[in-house]
């Protein structure tokens, strides 16, 4: 194993779980005898990801749920909901590339999710659909596939699944900062900021 891929593991390991000592709770919950695999690092690591941007999700009341601010220099921001149908959208795209196999379900025009899931109850499905689609592709990896070369959903290159599997544990927190910033200007203490 080289020093880079090690790396990438060990901050993959830490990433969500936020300390290495949280990270290394999470592998003890794992069989004694069992060693972790890649898929059990990312599915984890994807659960607490999951956990963040779906309370928050479910966090805004309907009445706010299209909400985006408008004073200051805010003019063509992302609503709250299309802050997580974009989640929901490059979820799916990145599971499909790791998966080998084209997304489950038309998501409309760029990223920005299908334009007829509206509703709060559906944008929320929507998200919750979209991770355990991507948990399937997280337990899609292991060893034999980690650093196979597959195809990159943006662009001429080609890209590994372990680097897929980052941005995929990683970019709902792009969003995830815009909606607790969303949460506050109307009032709402987001749920992981809650005692």
């Amino acid at each position: 194993m080289n020093k880079q891929f090690a790396m990438a593991i060990l901050l993959l390991a830490i990433g969500t779980a936020g300390t290495p000592a949280a990270a290394n709770a999470q592998m003890a919950q794992a069989k004694p005898d069992q060693k972790p695999t890649f898929a059990m690092v990312l599915d984890r690591n994807l659960t607490g990801t999951e956990k963040e941007v779906v309370s928050a999700a479910e966090a805004m009341p309907d009445d706010k749920f299209n909400f985006a601010p408008t004073q200051g220099e805010f003019k063509g921001v992302r609503t709250f909901a299309q802050q997580i149908k974009h989640i929901g959208a490059v979820n799916y795209v990145l599971g499909a590339t790791i998966l080998g196999e084209k997304p489950p379900l038309d998501l409309g025009k760029g990223e920005n999710g299908p334009d007829i899931i509206t509703s709060k109850a559906d944008v929320v499905k929507f998200l919750k659909d979209s991770f355990a689609y991507a948990h399937k592709a997280a337990n899609s990896i292991d060893e034999n596939n980690v650093l196979g070369m597959v195809q990159s959903p943006w662009g001429p290159n080609k890209v590994t699944r372990l680097g897929l599997s980052l941005i995929m544990v990683s970019h709902p927190f792009d969003h995830y900062g815009q909606m607790v910033e969303y949460l506050r200007m109307n009032g709402i203490i987001p749920p992981a900021s809650r005692g």
